[in-house]
C-alpha cells in the first residue's frame, strides 16, 4: 500500500509542477531562485521517490530467487541511477536557453510517472495480461528500464513540449494523438496505459520536431 501512495503522490506532484509555473507567468511571479526550488522539487518527486520504487521492485525481483533473502545491496544501487540522470537533466535544462519550444530529452517529470504507474500495473492491472506480474519481477527487466530512461533523459533527442504561447492545431496535433491513444488504451488495459501513452510521446517527438 505505501508503494501504492508513492505513485498517488508522484501524480499530484506532476499535477501541481504543470500548474505551478503557469500561475506564476500569469501572476508574474517567476524568479530565478523560484526556477532552481522548482527543479529541486522536481527531483525528488521524479527523480528520488521513482528511484525508490524501482528499488522496491528490485528486492522483490531478488527476493522471488533462490536464497533471495540474501540480497547483496550492490545490485539495488543501480536504481539511483534514476534520479542522478533527472538531476542532471534539470541542470542542463536550466542552464540552456535553446529549450524555449521543445526540450532535449525526456523531461523528468514524463519518466517519473512511467515508473509511478508500474506498481498500479502490478496491483490493479496484472489481470489484463498473464505476462505482467513475471515481468515486473524480473531483475532484468529493470536493470533495462534504468538504462533506456535515464539514457532518454540525459539524451538529447528532440522531445515535444505543449507551450501555451502561440498554439496552433498543428502543434498540438501529437498530443490530441497522444491523449486519444491513452485514453483508449486505458479503456480496454487500465494503467497499462502510461507506459503506451509514454512510448507514443517518445516516438511521436522523433518523427515532429517541434518548431517555433
Amino acid at each position: 500500500e505505501k508503494i501504492i501512495m508513492a505513485s498517488v503522490f508522484i501524480g499530484i506532484a506532476a499535477v501541481i509542477d504543470f500548474l505551478d509555473g503557469f500561475v506564476a507567468r500569469l501572476l508574474k511571479a517567476s524568479s530565478e531562485m523560484g526556477k532552481q526550488l522548482d527543479s529541486l522539487a522536481d527531483v525528488v518527486s521524479f527523480g528520488v521517490a521513482p528511484g525508490m520504487i524501482i528499488y522496491q521492485f528490485l528486492r522483490l525481483s531478488f527476493a522471488q530467487q533462490d536464497n533471495g533473502l540474501d540480497i547483496n545491496m550492490l545490485w539495488l544501487l543501480p536504481a539511483f541511477i534514476i534520479p542522478c540522470a533527472g538531476a542532471y537533466r534539470l541542470a542542463r535544462f536550466n542552464i540552456d536557453t535553446e529549450q524555449s519550444y521543445g526540450f532535449k530529452g525526456v523531461p523528468i517529470p514524463a519518466a517519473g510517472l512511467l515508473i509511478a504507474a508500474f506498481p498500479l500495473i502490478f496491483w490493479y492491472s496484472y489481470n489484463k495480461a498473464s505476462w505482467i506480474l513475471p515481468l515486473l519481477t524480473n531483475k532484468w527487466f529493470w536493470y533495462a528500464v534504468i538504462i533506456i530512461i535515464s539514457y532518454l533523459m540525459v539524451s538529447t533527442l528532440p522531445m515535444m513540449a505543449l507551450k501555451f504561447n502561440g498554439v496552433t492545431v498543428k502543434k498540438l496535433m501529437p498530443f490530441i494523438i497522444i491523449a486519444v491513444v491513452s485514453m483508449t488504451s486505458a479503456i480496454f488495459l487500465g494503467w497499462l496505459a502510461v507506459p503506451i501513452g509514454f512510448m507514443a510521446y517518445v516516438i511521436l517527438s522523433l518523427l515532429y520536431k517541434q518548431q517555433p
